[in-house]
């Protein structure tokens, strides 16, 4: 017998709430759908047990000792039925986020903002609200609410759903050095943002990029400035950038709930260290 917490997909912020309770609650694991390589290393460096949806376990418990792993999931298309999650639904949704005063914009004024047509705005709040993330306030104001589980859920739907749909295509330069000289590549901040692990630099000085993540609406502008060369293997990663910018014209880098996002869904220690700075300094007292 054991305690557990259950997780859709376990995140790295969370990490510091699972070690605690792992003190209190003796024995303890995590019990997820998805636990990503790097975290399971994490638990298993504190003797935390965990099982996840392929049946990948570790438990050390007393005079039981059991790991199993390498079981890969199955991946199944799921229908979507709710609005809020569709790769429209997930814009919007990532534009409430951002600016939580939105959520009682009228709703002509929000599909402008956001790009969104008017009729699907009303059915991407009804989504929001059948899925438990609206708290009626009064007959006219509601708020977000359950906000940190509705960032998992906007993430996994960025995974899944939304970013597949941006990507614009991979490339490699042309001139291998200027990789190392990022930071001088000609964009303009208005029109193109660094997403991923330069932004991720960008934002904390504590990452060097090995593979660049643009959100651009000037992808064909800028692989003649960049000389780049298409390659599947590339890693230079084209996105459309499908918000618009509202006092960060100027910043070179996208709004760090992107960034983290983007980090979040690397394998890469180094870059989900830094998701999580970014996460702590930037998003933390957002979504408690």
């Amino acid at each position: 017998h054991v305690f557990a917490e259950i997780k859709k997909e376990l995140r790295l912020h969370q990490l510091d709430k699972i070690f605690e309770l792992a003190v209190k609650y003796q024995p303890f694991m995590v019990v997820a759908e998805t636990i990503f390589p790097t975290l399971k290393e994490r638990l298993r460096e504190k003797k935390i047990g965990y099982l996840d949806a392929a049946g990948n376990i570790y438990l050390d418990v007393a005079d039981n000792f059991i790991w199993i792993d390498g079981q890969k999931t199955t991946e199944k298309k799921k229908a979507i039925t709710n609005r809020a999650f569709t790769k429209t639904g997930l814009k919007m949704v990532f534009y409430l986020l951002l600016n939580e005063q939105a959520i009682n914009m009228p709703y002509r004024k929000l599909a402008e903002t956001t790009g969104v047509a008017l009729g699907n705005v009303k059915n991407i709040m009804e989504g929001l609200k059948d899925a438990g993330f609206i708290l009626p306030i009064n007959d006219t104001t509601v708020k977000l609410q359950n906000k940190e589980a509705l960032l998992d859920r906007w993430l996994t739907g960025f995974r899944e759903t939304l970013r597949p749909a941006l990507h614009l295509g991979t490339y490699r330069f042309w001139d291998k050095k200027r990789l190392g000289n990022w930071q001088a590549l000609p964009l303009e901040p208005t029109e193109t943002k660094w997403g991923g692990e330069p932004a991720g630099e960008l934002l904390t000085n504590h990452l060097v990029p090995a593979h660049l993540t643009v959100y651009t609406n000037q992808k064909n502008a800028l692989i003649p400035k960049w000389t780049l060369i298409p390659d599947e293997d590339g890693n230079v990663h084209f996105y459309e950038k499908f918000w618009k910018d509202e006092g960060q014209d100027k910043e070179q880098y996208a709004p760090p709930l992107l960034v983290y996002a983007d980090l979040m869904l690397t394998n890469d220690p180094r870059c989900q260290e830094t998701a999580a700075m970014i996460y702590n300094n930037y998003l933390k007292d957002g979504f408690k």
